[in-house]
Protein backbone atom coordinates (compact mmCIF):
# COMPACT_ATOMS: atom_id res chain seq x y z
CA UNK A 1 0.00 0.00 0.00
CA UNK A 2 1.20 3.15 -0.92
CA UNK A 3 0.16 5.76 1.54
CA UNK A 4 0.30 9.71 1.36
CA UNK A 5 0.39 10.03 5.44
CA UNK A 6 2.60 8.76 7.71
CA UNK A 7 0.88 6.10 10.24
CA UNK A 8 -1.94 3.61 9.41
CA UNK A 9 -5.12 4.49 10.90
CA UNK A 10 -8.99 4.01 10.83
CA UNK A 11 -8.77 3.66 6.61
CA UNK A 12 -6.33 0.90 6.39
CA UNK A 13 -8.19 -1.15 9.24
CA UNK A 14 -11.24 -0.22 7.42
CA UNK A 15 -9.42 -1.78 4.22
CA UNK A 16 -8.15 -4.83 5.84
CA UNK A 17 -11.26 -5.84 7.27
CA UNK A 18 -12.99 -5.36 4.20
CA UNK A 19 -10.63 -7.72 2.43
CA UNK A 20 -10.93 -10.52 5.38
CA UNK A 21 -14.79 -10.36 5.08
CA UNK A 22 -13.93 -11.51 1.09
CA UNK A 23 -11.86 -14.08 2.25
CA UNK A 24 -8.12 -12.16 1.77
CA UNK A 25 -6.87 -13.18 5.85
CA UNK A 26 -3.08 -11.57 6.35
CA UNK A 27 -0.93 -14.43 7.28
CA UNK A 28 -2.47 -16.65 5.47
CA UNK A 29 -3.33 -15.82 1.52
CA UNK A 30 -2.06 -12.24 1.81
CA UNK A 31 0.62 -10.04 3.10
CA UNK A 32 0.81 -5.88 3.57
CA UNK A 33 3.62 -4.14 2.79
CA UNK A 34 3.18 0.10 3.59
CA UNK A 35 5.45 2.58 2.33
CA UNK A 36 4.86 6.42 4.24
CA UNK A 37 5.22 9.26 2.04
CA UNK A 38 4.45 11.03 5.67
CA UNK A 39 2.72 14.18 4.36
CA UNK A 40 5.69 15.02 1.23
CA UNK A 41 4.28 14.61 -1.94
CA UNK A 42 7.87 14.25 -3.44
CA UNK A 43 8.76 11.14 -1.95
CA UNK A 44 5.79 9.37 -3.52
CA UNK A 45 7.36 8.37 -7.15
CA UNK A 46 10.67 6.73 -4.78
CA UNK A 47 8.50 4.77 -2.51
CA UNK A 48 6.16 3.75 -5.70
CA UNK A 49 9.20 2.22 -7.35
CA UNK A 50 10.72 0.85 -3.96
CA UNK A 51 6.95 -1.21 -4.04
CA UNK A 52 7.72 -2.31 -7.64
CA UNK A 53 11.18 -3.55 -6.85
CA UNK A 54 9.61 -5.84 -3.83
CA UNK A 55 7.48 -7.44 -6.86
CA UNK A 56 4.03 -6.93 -5.49
CA UNK A 57 0.97 -8.46 -6.44
CA UNK A 58 -1.07 -5.47 -6.62
CA UNK A 59 -0.65 -1.39 -5.08
CA UNK A 60 -3.13 0.46 -2.99
CA UNK A 61 -2.97 3.80 -3.51
CA UNK A 62 -5.09 6.72 -1.56
CA UNK A 63 -4.24 10.07 -3.36
CA UNK A 64 -4.78 11.20 -6.94
CA UNK A 65 -0.59 11.90 -6.53
CA UNK A 66 0.06 8.60 -5.43
CA UNK A 67 -1.84 6.78 -7.76
CA UNK A 68 -0.06 8.59 -10.61
CA UNK A 69 3.71 7.81 -8.75
CA UNK A 70 2.30 4.05 -8.94
CA UNK A 71 1.04 4.18 -12.53
CA UNK A 72 4.49 5.83 -13.54
CA UNK A 73 6.84 3.34 -11.50
CA UNK A 74 5.09 0.07 -13.36
CA UNK A 75 2.93 -0.36 -16.38
CA UNK A 76 1.75 -4.01 -15.45
CA UNK A 77 1.41 -4.42 -11.85
CA UNK A 78 -2.17 -3.47 -10.99
CA UNK A 79 -3.49 -0.32 -8.88
CA UNK A 80 -6.34 0.43 -7.14
CA UNK A 81 -7.32 4.06 -5.88
CA UNK A 82 -9.32 3.68 -2.74
CA UNK A 83 -9.47 7.48 -3.23
CA UNK A 84 -7.80 9.39 -6.13
CA UNK A 85 -9.13 12.83 -6.44
CA UNK A 86 -10.08 14.10 -10.69
CA UNK A 87 -8.07 10.81 -11.82
CA UNK A 88 -9.28 11.95 -15.13
CA UNK A 89 -8.11 15.10 -15.09
CA UNK A 90 -4.75 14.21 -13.40
CA UNK A 91 -3.79 11.78 -16.15
CA UNK A 92 -4.20 8.81 -13.88
CA UNK A 93 -6.37 7.11 -15.93
CA UNK A 94 -8.30 7.77 -19.80
CA UNK A 95 -11.87 7.71 -18.46
CA UNK A 96 -13.86 6.86 -15.97
CA UNK A 97 -15.86 4.55 -17.52
CA UNK A 98 -12.42 3.01 -19.34
CA UNK A 99 -9.72 3.60 -17.49
CA UNK A 100 -7.48 1.80 -19.76
CA UNK A 101 -4.04 0.92 -18.75
CA UNK A 102 -3.65 -0.92 -15.17
CA UNK A 103 -5.01 1.18 -12.80
CA UNK A 104 -9.22 1.58 -11.65
CA UNK A 105 -10.59 2.24 -8.12
CA UNK A 106 -12.25 5.36 -6.53
CA UNK A 107 -12.03 8.82 -7.39
CA UNK A 108 -13.86 11.67 -6.41
CA UNK A 109 -14.41 15.60 -7.50
CA UNK A 110 -12.97 17.93 -5.21
CA UNK A 111 -13.75 21.06 -7.26
CA UNK A 112 -17.10 20.35 -6.90
CA UNK A 113 -16.80 19.31 -3.02
CA UNK A 114 -15.08 22.05 -2.50
CA UNK A 115 -17.95 24.54 -3.99
CA UNK A 116 -20.69 22.34 -1.57
CA UNK A 117 -18.18 22.93 1.35
CA UNK A 118 -17.76 27.01 1.09
CA UNK A 119 -21.99 27.23 0.61
CA UNK A 120 -21.98 25.11 4.07
CA UNK A 121 -19.39 27.77 4.81
CA UNK A 122 -21.86 30.06 4.29
CA UNK A 123 -24.73 28.49 5.59
CA UNK A 124 -22.78 28.06 9.18
CA UNK A 125 -21.37 31.31 9.25
CA UNK A 126 -23.43 33.62 7.29
CA UNK A 127 -22.25 36.69 8.62
CA UNK A 128 -18.23 35.97 7.29
CA UNK A 129 -17.21 37.60 3.99
CA UNK A 130 -13.42 36.76 3.99
CA UNK A 131 -12.64 33.10 3.01
CA UNK A 132 -9.03 31.98 3.32
CA UNK A 133 -8.28 28.62 0.99
CA UNK A 134 -4.51 26.82 1.87
CA UNK A 135 -3.36 25.05 -0.94
CA UNK A 136 0.08 23.01 -2.12
CA UNK A 137 0.24 23.70 -5.59
CA UNK A 138 3.43 21.64 -5.96
CA UNK A 139 1.62 18.41 -6.09
CA UNK A 140 1.56 19.12 -9.86
CA UNK A 141 5.59 18.04 -9.85
CA UNK A 142 4.57 14.51 -11.35
CA UNK A 143 1.84 15.77 -13.22
CA UNK A 144 -0.63 16.46 -10.19
CA UNK A 145 -1.15 19.61 -8.86
CA UNK A 146 -4.34 20.78 -10.96
CA UNK A 147 -6.86 19.31 -8.28
CA UNK A 148 -5.48 22.59 -5.89
CA UNK A 149 -6.10 24.68 -9.01
CA UNK A 150 -9.48 23.52 -10.22
CA UNK A 151 -11.07 23.75 -6.33
CA UNK A 152 -9.40 27.35 -6.17
CA UNK A 153 -10.95 28.41 -9.56
CA UNK A 154 -14.42 26.56 -8.41
CA UNK A 155 -14.23 28.10 -4.80
CA UNK A 156 -13.85 31.62 -6.43
CA UNK A 157 -16.45 31.23 -9.35
CA UNK A 158 -18.80 30.02 -6.52
CA UNK A 159 -17.69 33.14 -3.78
CA UNK A 160 -19.34 35.97 -5.41
CA UNK A 161 -22.77 34.81 -5.14
CA UNK A 162 -22.15 34.17 -1.13
CA UNK A 163 -21.12 37.78 -1.02
CA UNK A 164 -17.25 36.18 -0.02
CA UNK A 165 -14.11 37.47 -0.93
CA UNK A 166 -11.79 34.10 -1.50
CA UNK A 167 -8.32 34.99 -0.72
CA UNK A 168 -5.88 31.81 -2.38
CA UNK A 169 -2.84 30.97 0.02
CA UNK A 170 -0.56 29.07 -2.20
CA UNK A 171 2.73 27.22 -1.39
CA UNK A 172 4.84 25.13 -3.62
CA UNK A 173 7.04 22.15 -1.35
CA UNK A 174 6.52 21.11 1.62
CA UNK A 175 8.83 23.32 3.61
CA UNK A 176 6.34 26.06 2.52
CA UNK A 177 3.68 25.16 4.39
CA UNK A 178 3.99 27.41 7.65
CA UNK A 179 4.85 30.39 5.97
CA UNK A 180 1.32 29.79 4.03
CA UNK A 181 -0.66 29.30 7.16
CA UNK A 182 1.00 31.94 8.78
CA UNK A 183 -0.03 34.54 6.10
CA UNK A 184 -3.39 33.15 6.13
CA UNK A 185 -3.92 33.46 10.02
CA UNK A 186 -1.94 37.03 9.66
CA UNK A 187 -4.81 38.14 7.42
CA UNK A 188 -7.68 37.28 10.09
CA UNK A 189 -10.51 35.69 7.57
CA UNK A 190 -13.60 34.57 8.89
CA UNK A 191 -12.69 31.33 8.17
CA UNK A 192 -10.19 29.19 6.97
CA UNK A 193 -10.45 25.74 3.97
CA UNK A 194 -7.54 23.66 4.17
CA UNK A 195 -8.17 20.45 1.83
CA UNK A 196 -8.08 16.60 2.97
CA UNK A 197 -4.25 16.02 2.39
CA UNK A 198 -2.85 19.04 3.79
CA UNK A 199 -5.29 18.92 6.83
CA UNK A 200 -3.85 15.38 6.94
CA UNK A 201 -0.46 15.98 7.60
CA UNK A 202 -0.63 18.68 9.28
CA UNK A 203 -3.13 18.76 11.01
CA UNK A 204 -1.95 19.83 14.94
CA UNK A 205 0.01 22.23 13.27
CA UNK A 206 -2.91 23.91 11.50
CA UNK A 207 -4.97 23.28 15.20
CA UNK A 208 -2.22 25.48 16.67
CA UNK A 209 -2.30 28.38 14.65
CA UNK A 210 -6.38 28.29 14.31
CA UNK A 211 -6.82 28.15 18.16
CA UNK A 212 -4.62 31.33 18.90
CA UNK A 213 -6.11 33.20 15.88
CA UNK A 214 -9.57 31.80 16.47
CA UNK A 215 -9.89 31.45 12.98
CA UNK A 216 -12.73 28.17 12.21
CA UNK A 217 -11.49 25.77 9.42
CA UNK A 218 -13.78 23.97 7.39
CA UNK A 219 -12.03 20.48 5.91
CA UNK A 220 -13.07 18.01 3.55
CA UNK A 221 -11.17 15.77 5.51
CA UNK A 222 -13.22 14.10 8.82
CA UNK A 223 -10.80 13.08 11.39
CA UNK A 224 -8.31 16.09 11.88
CA UNK A 225 -11.73 18.32 11.51
CA UNK A 226 -12.89 16.15 14.55
CA UNK A 227 -9.31 15.86 16.16
CA UNK A 228 -7.39 18.95 15.27
CA UNK A 229 -10.37 21.94 16.35
CA UNK A 230 -11.75 21.81 13.13
CA UNK A 231 -15.00 23.20 12.45
CA UNK A 232 -17.11 21.75 9.73
CA UNK A 233 -15.99 18.55 7.19
CA UNK A 234 -18.06 17.61 4.42
CA UNK A 235 -16.25 15.31 1.86
CA UNK A 236 -17.31 11.58 0.79
CA UNK A 237 -17.63 8.66 3.30
CA UNK A 238 -14.14 7.95 3.27
CA UNK A 239 -14.11 4.74 4.90
CA UNK A 240 -17.32 3.34 2.33
CA UNK A 241 -14.72 4.57 -0.11
CA UNK A 242 -11.44 1.89 1.26
CA UNK A 243 -14.23 -0.67 1.65
CA UNK A 244 -15.59 -0.70 -2.06
CA UNK A 245 -11.68 -0.16 -3.03
CA UNK A 246 -11.35 -3.91 -1.62
CA UNK A 247 -14.40 -5.17 -3.67
CA UNK A 248 -11.44 -4.27 -6.77
CA UNK A 249 -8.58 -5.45 -4.77
CA UNK A 250 -10.79 -9.10 -4.73
CA UNK A 251 -11.83 -9.15 -8.67
CA UNK A 252 -7.91 -8.12 -10.03
CA UNK A 253 -6.56 -10.72 -7.36
CA UNK A 254 -9.02 -13.03 -8.75
CA UNK A 255 -7.75 -12.72 -12.22
CA UNK A 256 -10.02 -9.05 -13.80
CA UNK A 257 -7.82 -6.73 -15.57
CA UNK A 258 -8.04 -2.78 -14.55
CA UNK A 259 -8.69 -1.75 -17.60
CA UNK A 260 -12.06 -3.36 -17.55
CA UNK A 261 -13.47 -2.04 -14.40
CA UNK A 262 -15.16 1.25 -14.77
CA UNK A 263 -13.61 3.65 -11.80
CA UNK A 264 -16.37 4.52 -9.41
CA UNK A 265 -16.87 8.28 -7.34
CA UNK A 266 -18.66 8.40 -4.08
CA UNK A 267 -21.94 7.79 -3.10
CA UNK A 268 -22.21 8.65 0.24
CA UNK A 269 -20.91 11.92 1.94
CA UNK A 270 -20.72 12.97 5.59
CA UNK A 271 -20.97 16.14 7.28
CA UNK A 272 -19.54 16.63 10.72
CA UNK A 273 -20.04 19.08 12.60
CA UNK A 274 -17.36 19.72 15.91
CA UNK A 275 -19.46 21.88 18.45
CA UNK A 276 -16.12 21.53 20.94
CA UNK A 277 -14.47 23.64 18.40
CA UNK A 278 -17.86 25.71 18.05
CA UNK A 279 -17.75 26.25 21.98
CA UNK A 280 -14.26 27.20 22.14
CA UNK A 281 -15.00 30.05 19.40
CA UNK A 282 -18.08 30.94 20.38
CA UNK A 283 -20.02 30.18 17.46
CA UNK A 284 -23.69 28.87 17.46
CA UNK A 285 -24.20 26.22 14.78
CA UNK A 286 -27.61 27.17 13.14
CA UNK A 287 -30.62 24.27 13.38
CA UNK A 288 -30.35 23.89 9.36
CA UNK A 289 -26.48 23.05 8.85
CA UNK A 290 -27.04 20.44 12.47
CA UNK A 291 -29.92 19.11 10.87
CA UNK A 292 -27.54 17.79 7.76
CA UNK A 293 -25.08 16.61 10.06
CA UNK A 294 -24.17 13.00 10.02
CA UNK A 295 -22.04 13.27 12.65
CA UNK A 296 -21.68 15.71 15.57
CA UNK A 297 -18.66 16.18 18.17
CA UNK A 298 -19.74 16.94 21.36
Amino acid sequence: MLRYQGSPGEHDETLRQALRDLGWVEGRNVTFEYRWADGRGDRLPALAKDLVRSNVDLIVTNTAMGGLAAKNATKTIPIIMATGAEAVENGVVASLARPGGNVTGLSEHYATIHTKLLGLLHETLPEVTRVAFLVNTALGSDGIGGTGHRSRDALQAAAPSLAISLRTFEYRHDAGFDGALQAAAHERPGALIVPAAIYTANGPRIAEVAAKTRIPVFSLADIPVEKHFGLVAYGPDWLDMYRRAATYVDKVLKGAQPADLPVQQPVKFNLTVNLKTARQLGITIPPVVLLQATKVIE
